[in-house]
């Protein structure tokens, strides 16, 4: 074999080895970071949100709702829908039309699931990671990181997080489910520091006399 063709050759192989996404990309981290460290150091907030999911097609659904966090906790408000999470049991609540239900779940069985609590730590595990251009958002500038599942088994294939550059705050996120579908939450109104009590976060059917409960644990 000449030289040249030696040459082409290698080229050739480190080429096929390269990564066509960033692995760890170091600079996404040190933003990841700093992110999940503000929240770490926030005693809980509330905010409300927008939620819209637009498909391959092109249409598309929008809702509006309230979110409160804290720590491992959470609880989800929408306009028919409510999900209460303690840290140990997740209770989905459906009221719609005098209809009342609420579905009770173990928090191990929603383990793999993209939550208003682990979206600050979901990096840690499960992706690779890489740093995007900065843009507006909010009519703030943000960091724009992208999280690409490393398994087959996620519900979504892609996350991008767009966290503001000067408060590292996260202000909002989109998931891809690798079929054309697109999830997009932004935050509005976030008050930090609201220390809410357990109790919150926890769902009492006796409030609901005649509830369907289905208990799933």
């Amino acid at each position: 074999m000449n030289k040249l063709a030696l040459v082409l050759t290698l080229v050739l192989s480190l080429a096929l080895e390269l990564p066509t996404f960033a692995q760890k990309d170091p600079k996404a981290k040190t933003v990841l970071d700093a992110m999940s460290q503000k929240f770490k150091s926030m005693n809980g907030f509330t905010a409300q949100f927008d939620f819209t999911y637009q498909d391959n097609t092109g249409s598309s659904d929008r809702q509006s709702g309230e979110v409160a966090v804290k720590g491992e906790q959470y609880r989800l408000k929408l306009p028919e829908q409510e999900i209460y999470n303690d840290g140990r049991t997740v209770w989905t609540f459906i009221q719609a039309d005098g209809y009342r239900e609420v579905t009770i779940n173990d928090v191990s069985q929603t383990e793999g699931e993209l939550t208003p609590s682990n979206i600050y730590s979901m990096y840690q595990s499960g992706f690779d990671y890489k740093l995007l251009a900065d843009k507006q958002y909010q009519g703030k500038t943000v960091s724009v990181v992208e999280l690409k599942a490393t398994t087959n088994n996620t519900p979504f294939e892609r996350v991008k997080l767009m966290i503001d550059k000067n408060t590292k705050d996260l202000l909002g996120w989109e998931m891809f489910d690798g079929q054309g579908g697109m999830f997009s939450y932004t935050f509005k109104n976030l008050k930090q520091n609201t220390n809410l009590p357990s109790s919150y976060f926890a769902f009492d059917p006796k409030k609901y006399p005649g509830i369907e409960i289905i208990d799933l644990r």
